[in-house]
């Protein structure tokens, strides 16, 4: 197989900055709930609070689909453009708010270009990955949200103590144009997708990006990056013969299949309740008693743990497999969010302090379980479309994650209030119907090239790759039965003789 080279980890790293930019984003509204200025600022109550998130959310939903059309339009790097301009201007206008009118206008500007940018990440990342990195490199689009809502939430706690809105709320609002700015001085020292340019008939500028991506000092004959472009070419050349769009995606059998199992992996995804309690996290915790800072301490370490475990995840998901972590997650989280249901029926609302400790553990191990789900939903459903509409597939997979999103966000602020604690018990019983789904209908990818995967699906595979990577299959056997006639001939010629 192609070795992961240097040169292919930075471009993935340069990338990342778009889920990051994702994250941060995400988290600045989240820790803002926690800023005693914010509240006075805006006038905010939970009902307002609700629908900010939704449309947030909506914008990222609309931003989601609209990244797969675009991408195949004008290609992924210049997409990376259009979006990361887009974050950033959402970003700055968030930034210089003055009322809660135009708080919700910019908010669902920058949830489109931050839509954009979450979809185009795994992306790119899938299509130059080698098949064996492939779970921890498209993994990184977990890792870079994760760390955009670490640094989010510590930074909050430092602007905690400021004495004024401008410092206290501003200045995280500001540095949410940081992931933007930074992807956009990126991106010039980033290639085209190698399977875009063959998508659009340009395989000697695929051939070349995918040598200098692939290099191996070891292999001067470059024979396992020749072997992948081969592949690439073929299969493209046979897959673009089919009219690509969002609806065909639902009249072809293989990919109304793998469609309806994105859809339903990341919404699955937000059925464990993970943004329906992420979003609000601040005020369950001081539901549990927790005052002052501490919400936004606790919020700080959750981040700190789900970002630690995401790195420990995507490092394991191409040994373990994306199937068997989820048949690991989905249980856990069903046993996790019943455990917190019970503890929080008993004790919320009272000051039993080691009760309500207990309530905050379980939401720790919660997170900690999550990263069974949350990398590999991301990267099954990153690798399992044939080019010419893996940009579509992953923007329906994200539209169905973000619909997910609203779904359980908006009228999460006031569940959690009034029917409290019954809301953990509705995510385990959406968790447990998951996991049956995932062990009847969801395949295993791990270490398949992208464009063998479409063989677990009924497609045709044009061509495949040896067990190292470094020759395709039909042509050897092509070779050899050549030589097995040549062999019969000569044997055929001394008999005669």
């Amino acid at each position: 197989m192609a070795k992961l080279t240097w040169y292919n980890i930075a471009i993935c790293l340069v990338v990342s900055w778009g889920g990051y930019a994702y994250g941060f984003g995400f988290a600045i509204f989240v820790t803002s709930l926690g800023q005693p200025t914010f509240y006075e600022y805006f006038k905010l109550d939970r009902n307002i609070l609700g629908a900010i998130n939704a449309l947030f959310n909506f914008g990222l939903a609309v931003g989601a689909l609209m990244q797969g059309w675009l991408v195949d339009l004008i290609g992924r790097k210049n997409a990376f453009y259009v979006a990361a301009t887009s974050s950033l201007v959402g970003a700055a206008l968030i930034t210089s708010s003055t009322v809660i009118g135009m708080l919700i206008t910019v908010r669902l500007l920058h949830g489109f270009g931050l839509g954009m940018l979450i979809c185009l990440v795994p992306l790119y990342l899938t299509e130059v990955a080698p098949p064996r990195q492939r779970g921890v490199l498209s993994g990184l689009t977990t890792l870079s949200f994760g760390m955009g809502y670490f640094i989010c939430s510590w930074i909050s706690i430092g602007t905690y103590y400021a004495k004024t809105f401008n410092v206290q709320v501003r200045v995280p609002l500001a540095l949410a144009m940081v992931g933007p700015l930074a992807l956009l001085i990126g991106l010039p020292f980033i290639p085209e997708s190698p399977r875009y340019l063959c998508l659009k008939n340009k395989p000697t500028e695929a051939w070349e990006v995918l040598r200098k991506i692939h290099h191996d000092p070891e292999d001067p004959s470059d024979s396992a990056a020749h072997a992948e472009f081969v592949q690439i070419t073929r299969q493209v050349d046979f897959d673009k013969e089919q009219k690509a769009g969002y609806i065909e995606m639902f009249r072809n059998p293989s990919w109304r299949k793998r469609s309806l199992l994105t859809i339903f992996i990341q919404f699955a995804a937000q059925s464990t309740g993970i943004l329906g309690i992420a979003n609000f996290l601040i005020l369950i915790f001081s539901s549990l008693g927790m005052s002052g800072v501490m919400p936004l301490l606790l919020y700080a370490i959750y981040t700190t743990i789900g970002t630690t475990c995401v790195a420990i995840a995507i490092f394991t998901v191409d040994r373990v497999g994306r199937r068997t972590m989820f048949l690991i997650g989905f249980p856990a989280l069903a046993l996790c969010l019943l455990l917190e249901g019970v503890l929080q029926w008993q004790y919320l609302g009272s000051d039993n302090k080691a009760g309500l400790a207990a309530c905050v553990l379980i939401i720790y191990v919660y997170i900690v379980m999550f990263q069974c789900v949350d990398g590999p939903s991301f990267i099954w459903m990153s690798e399992i479309f044939p080019t010419n509409i893996r940009g579509r597939g992953i923007g329906l997979g994200f539209f169905s994650y973000f619909v997910g999103a609203i779904t359980y966000t908006t009228p999460s602020a006031l569940a959690f209030k009034n029917i409290k604690y019954r809301m953990y018990f509705l995510y385990m019983g959406l968790c447990c119907i998951s996991t049956i789904i995932v062990y009847f209908y969801i395949p295993e990818t791990k270490r398949l090239p992208v464009e063998e995967i479409g063989a677990l699906f009924g497609d045709e595979v044009v061509v495949h790759l040896t067990a190292d990577g470094h020759g395709i299959v039909e042509e050897q056997m092509e070779i050899k039965i050549a030589g097995e006639d040549v062999n019969v001939a000569e044997v055929h010629h001394t008999e005669k003789a």
